[in-house]
């Protein structure tokens, strides 16, 4: 189980590293997963865009 102090410790690292969100779950065999993710801001047209932009945003 993730301690309330771990977990905003987790919280403050994924920030700091630059992820818009994180989720963490704690497993009560003792597994801790951790994902995050960063968001596409401002996407508009040109050469890297594609039609899954606005699918996927």
């Amino acid at each position: 189980m993730i301690t309330q102090a771990d977990a905003t410790r987790l919280f403050k690292a994924a920030k700091l590293a630059g992820y818009d969100r994180a989720k963490f779950v704690s497993y009560p065999d003792g597994r801790v997963e951790v994902q995050v993710e960063t968001t596409r801001r401002g996407v508009q047209g040109g050469d890297d865009a594609s039609e899954w932009d606005d699918v996927l945003s």
